[in-house]
Parts: structure tokens; sequence; C-alpha cells
């Protein structure tokens, strides 16, 4: 562990939304295992804070989604991103890490580039995937690129901007096999029974789109597999009641248990998940329980994405494959019937073939993302 008698150490971190409040908790913890006088400014969530980060304005202010979304939240979020550069170039760290949030960090990066503060991405914008002309501005933007992702390395050596394969932290916190029956107990359910777990999203937004859809097939569920018990994890309360509110309006005969904080281990108990795509479908793949991902976007949103989007698939589990292995619904397709066919299949399958092929990929993914992403911040300092 090095110690600085002169000033401390000073890291900027900027994460957008809870899976970067995530990987930002591990890097400081590692940088803190080997330095004790160094100090975290930026913003982060509650995880972040935790290890000692003082953020600038609550994390969630960025957490919004959807082009419509962010037209709405604009005049806020340019006037945070204004004072949170000049904060941030009167304070001279040693080095900044955007955490994901590329639409908002990349500008923050840019601006910490042009005043001399070395800048370090941290998660790969989906540049391989849509709007590719954007590696220009990730150029100019940074120095350096951590990928969670082994495919995402080659495409930046092809456009020769400095990357490294860091691994990714979900696949060194979750265990290779972790115990359906462990996880019941813990959560205090019903130990027997299948299980299907429902995760509409972690936003408001999305949970107002996608969670009467999934409600209404686990209604179906129901009536086709009467053994089948159901329950959703929620991030917050707020989230919790939220949907709560929703399955009164659309689903008032369904039980469904909600515990808050606790999506890892929920989904660890079930046997089948029905979820949105993003970081929680790594999650599940990593957790190695049988899915179907389905998501809807706001209709502006999508009319622009499905212009500009040019990867073969958009969940994480089958672009990690390279080939379809989890089904995936995208927005006319997420139809209550189509998600409720795809369940049925996995709930009358084994699903023993796709079960080794999520333990392939974890093994992958596991290489102490955390550590090798401090060794990069380290390279700055």
């Amino acid at each position: 562990m090095k110690d600085s008698t002169a000033r401390p150490l000073k890291i900027a971190l900027v994460a957008g939304e809870h899976s970067g409040d995530l990987l930002g908790s591990g890097l400081i913890k590692a940088l803190k295992q080997r330095h004790t006088n160094i100090e975290f400014i930026g913003v982060g969530g509650p995880l972040m804070q935790e290890q000692g980060l003082e953020s600038f304005f609550p994390m969630d202010d960025l957490a919004v989604m959807g082009i419509a979304e962010v037209l709405k939240q604009l005049p806020k979020l340019l006037k945070h991103r204004k004072q949170l550069v000049q904060y941030l170039i009167d304070e001279q760290p040693d080095v900044m890490v955007g955490i994901d949030a590329p639409d908002f960090n990349l500008t923050v990066e840019k601006r910490l580039k042009k005043a001399g503060i070395p800048t370090i991405h941290y998660v790969s914008p989906s540049v391989w995937a849509w709007r590719e002309n954007r590696i220009k501005g990730i150029k100019q933007s940074v120095n350096h690129v951590l990928c969670l992702l082994p495919f995402e390395k080659e495409f930046y050596d092809k456009h020769q901007l400095s990357a490294t394969f860091v691994g990714h932290p979900l696949a060194d916190d979750i265990p290779l096999e972790w115990s359906k029956n462990d996880a019941r107990n813990e959560l205090n359910i019903e130990p027997h029974g299948k299980y299907l777990a429902i995760l509409p999203g972690s936003r408001s937004g999305e949970i107002e789109r996608m969670a009467p859809v999934f409600l209404n097939v686990a209604k179906s569920l129901a009536q086709r597999y009467p053994e089948l018990k159901f329950v959703a994890p929620m991030i917050s309360n707020q989230r919790a009641e939220q949907f709560t509110e929703l399955v009164k309006q659309h689903t008032p005969e369904l039980a469904i248990d909600t515990p808050i904080g606790h999506s890892r281990l929920t989904m660890a108990a079930s046997d089948y998940l029905l979820l949105t795509s993003g970081t929680v479908a790594l999650e599940a793949l990593l957790i190695k329980r049988p899915m179907v991902v389905a998501y809807r976007f706001h209709w502006l949103s999508y009319q622009i994405i499905k212009r500009l989007f040019h990867a073969p698939f958009f969940s994480l589990p089958n672009l990690l494959a390279r080939r379809e292995i989890v089904p995936e619904l995208a927005q006319a397709q997420a139809s209550e019937d189509n998600i409720e066919k795809e369940l049925s299949s996995l709930i009358e399958s084994d699903n023993h073939e796709l079960l080794e092929q999520f333990t392939q990929i974890h093994q992958q993914l596991k290489v102490t993302a955390s550590e090798k992403a401090a060794d990069v911040v380290e390279s700055f300092l």
C-alpha cells in the first residue's frame, strides 16, 4: 500500500446509474487498498458514497433513458454538466474516470482532457452496435477505454484507441454456482415449487411500460401452471410502490412478493426469469437461470434507434455468445403472447445446454475487473 506525504491523490469519477455505481464502488475499493492518502470526487450513488466519494449532485438526476425522456430533462442535465465540468477543472483531479453514461460523460471528459486532465472511460459505449462514427468523438474525449466485454477491445484496436479488456466485475462478484435453496432460505420464501422472477426495470419509465405486459403474462402462466409462484425484486421502496399500484390495476388476483434491494438473490432463488435488457440480463446469465429478455422503447426513441442500430442482438447474453442463446423480444415482438410462448418453452425444457453456455461465458469474463481497472488508473497517476 502506498502513501503520499504530499497532497492526497485526487480521483474524479462520474457514474450515471445503478450499474455504474457498482463498477465505481469496486474501482474505489481497489484503489483504496493501494493508497491511504486518496480522495474521490464527482458523481455517484450510495455504493460509491459508502466507499468515500463526495457526490457533487444526486446520481439519480442522470438516470434518464430514452431519447424522448432525455429531452424532457435536458435543461437540468445541461446545467448539471456545465457546473460539474467547472467544479472538476477547479479541483484538478489527477485523473477522471467516466463510468458508462456516455452521452453525459464523453462531453465532460472532452472538456477535462482539453484542460490537461487525463480521462478514462469505463464501459465502452456501444459504438460497435450503433452510430459507429462516434469513435471520432470518443478519441477526442478519452485517453483510454476500459472494456467489460472481450469483443469491444478488438473494435478499439481496429480504430487505434488505447483500450484494455478488464472483464466484468459482476463475473467476479457472482459465484460460478449459486444454490437455489440457499437463496430461498436467505429470502425467507417458500422452499418448494417453481418461481418466476419478474424484473421490469429499475427506472420509473421502464416499469410503467413493461410491468403491465409482464403482469399479464404472469396471469396467463398462473392459469397454465398453477404451481408457479411469482416474485418481483425492486431497487427501492419508491419503485416497489409504483409496481404494487400496477399490480392492483392490472392483475389484482396475482400474489407477487416484492423484495427490495435483493434482485440478484431473488434471481438466484428463482427457476425462470422475465426481464428487460441491460445489465440485469448479464446478471441473470452469471447467476445461470433461464430467461426471456423483452423490451419496449418509447415510440420516438425506437424510431431513431431502429435506423441506427446495427448489432445482431440487443441482449448481452446473445452478444457475448455471438449467437441467440436466450429469447430476446423487442417492441412489437415483445407481445404478451410471444413472451408467454417463450417462457412456457423454458418451463417445459431442462435447459441443461443453455446453463453450460452461461458457465463458459462466466469463466471468460471472470478476470478480476476492479483490479485490472485500478491498474490502468494507476498508470495515469
